[in-house]
């Protein structure tokens, strides 16, 4: 069974879609550029958690839509089950 991929730009299915697997929206630290930084989502015991400061989702959206950027996230894993793999891309090339 392959894994199973999505890739949005609706800012509720996002939010929706973090939410329920317990992400938080981030940035990582020391990569301010103007007003924002480098993109992520923190999930709990993801890896380089110290490297991550949390923002609110106005702010983490501004950033997403200024940069046109689109949300690629695993429905499923090619075993089956849930997974929190999540990549931004440009929208371009979604």
């Amino acid at each position: 069974m392959a894994s199973q991929t999505r890739t949005t730009t609706d800012h509720d299915e996002i939010r929706r879609w973090v939410e329920e697997h317990d992400g938080r929206p981030a940035m990582i630290r020391g990569t301010m550029s103007g007003d924002s930084g480098v993109l992520r989502i923190d999930f709990p015991g993801g890896a380089g958690e110290e490297e991550l400061e949390h923002i609110g989702w106005d702010d983490w959206f501004a950033t997403f839509d200024d940069r046109d950027l689109a949300f690629l996230y695993q429905t499923e894993r090619s075993g089956g089950g849930d997974s929190t793999f999540v990549k931004l891309v440009d929208r371009a090339s979604a």
